[in-house]
C-alpha cells in the first residue's frame, strides 16, 4: 500500500472508530464512514473487503486508543498512600471519567461494544486483550495508592465498577460516576487493602 493509501485507510479506521464510540455498531456504515473521513464512498470497499473487516479495525483502534490513554493517566499518578475516598475518586476518574468528558451516549456505546464483541468471535480476542490491558493499568494504579489487590479480586473490583455504571445508565436516578464511586467505597478496603510493605508512602 502506498503512503497515500495508508493515510486513507487510517482515516477510514479513525472515522469508523469515532462513529462506533458515538453511536455503536449501527452507526458504522460505508456511507457514514466515508462521509466522516471526507473520502469517496468507494474508498471503504477499496480498502476493506467487507463492513465486518472495517468494524474489526475500528474496534481494535478504539481498544488501542483507550489502553494508551489509560496507561498515560496511570503513569502520571503520584505514589502516595490514599484513603478509601481518594482511591475511589481516582479509580472512577480512570474507569468512568468523572470529569464528565465521557458523555452518557459514549458510555452506553462502550458497554454495547463489550456485549457485541462477546457475540462475534472475530472481535472477542481484541476485546479480551483490551480488558486485560485495562486490568493491568488499574492494578498499577491501586499499587500507586499504597494498596495491593490479588489478580482474582482485581477482576471483581473492575466488574463492580462496570456493574454500577450499567445499572446507573438504566436508572435515571443518578450518574454513572456517582454510582461507581458509591460501589467502590463499599468494597475498596476489602478488595484492595493497604499494603503494609508500603506503609511509609
Amino acid at each position: 500500500m502506498t503512503p497515500k493509501g495508508e493515510r486513507r485507510r487510517g482515516a477510514l479506521v479513525a472515522a469508523a472508530a469515532d462513529l462506533l464510540c458515538e453511536g455503536g455498531f449501527e452507526a458504522v456504515r460505508h456511507r457514514s464512514v466515508a462521509r466522516r473521513a471526507g473520502l469517496p464512498l468507494a474508498s471503504t470497499t477499496y480498502y476493506f473487503s467487507s463492513l465486518e473487516e472495517l468494524i474489526a479495525a475500528a474496534v481494535e483502534y478504539v481498544a488501542m486508543r483507550e489502553a494508551t490513554q489509560l496507561r498515560t493517566r496511570v503513569a502520571a499518578l503520584s505514589r502516595r498512600r490514599r484513603g478509601a475516598e481518594s482511591t475511589a475518586d481516582m479509580l472512577v476518574e480512570l474507569l468512568v471519567d468523572s470529569s464528565g468528558e465521557t458523555p452518557k451516549d459514549q458510555l452506553i456505546s462502550r458497554y454495547e461494544r463489550y456485549i457485541a464483541c462477546a457475540r462475534q468471535p472475530a472481535l472477542r480476542d481484541i476485546q479480551r486483550r483490551m480488558l486485560q490491558q485495562r486490568s493491568d493499568a488499574i492494578s498499577e494504579a491501586v499499587e500507586r495508592c499504597g494498596r495491593r489487590v490479588r489478580t482474582d479480586l482485581l477482576w471483581v473490583l473492575v466488574c463492580a465498577v462496570d456493574g454500577a455504571v450499567v445499572s446507573a445508565l438504566v436508572d435515571d436516578g443518578g450518574t454513572p460516576q456517582a454510582s461507581a464511586r458509591a460501589t467502590l467505597l463499599d468494597v475498596i478496603d476489602v478488595l484492595a487493602p493497604y499494603d503494609q510493605q508500603y506503609a511509609h508512602i
